[in-house]
């Protein structure tokens, strides 16, 4: 199971620690606001981070914009912006692309690949909701489940 996160904004909260638990690996989809996000998380399965908008110091220098992740048999391409998209996920042969910025939650498909917005798990905005993604690992391929936390 792979664990989605974007947009903490340098906060952790302890339901994600708790969902995340068993997790083989952790995609955080930027705007991760420091370094320390990355560490808490990495307590609990290895991390793979693209840098946000937001993440602007230098503790996010060495932190790509976009990555491809090869788990098992799936091509997963994380970025922040999905603005930013510069290659057509489909003819990449991508089974699944994760991105955040919105801070809004979405599970679409177009052309066969997954599209994955995990929301955001920082400090709340507005009306929308706090929220984190699940991608469990089935004989089918990888599906999403997207997890509300509760607003406080």
């Amino acid at each position: 199971m792979i664990g989605v996160i974007s947009d903490t904004h340098g906060l952790v909260r302890p339901e994600v620690l708790e969902i995340f638990k068993g997790v083989d690996l952790i995609i955080h989809a930027g705007d991760i606001g420091g370094r320390a996000v990355l560490e808490t998380l990495e307590t609990i399965a290895p991390v793979m981070a693209v840098r946000g908008n937001n993440d602007r110091e230098s503790w996010s220098d060495h932190i790509p914009h976009s990555q491809v992740i090869e788990h098992g048999s799936s091509l997963i391409y994380v970025l922040h912006e999905l603005a930013h998209l510069d290659r057509d996920p489909a003819v990449a042969n991508f089974s699944v692309v994760i991105y955040g910025h919105s801070h809004r939650p979405l599970i679409e498909t177009k052309k066969g690949v997954l599209y994955l917005n995990p929301g955001s798990a920082g400090p709340r905005r507005f009306s929308l909701p706090i929220a984190i993604a699940k991608l469990h690992i089935t004989q089918a391929g990888l599906v999403p489940e997207i997890i509300e936390l509760p607003h406080k």
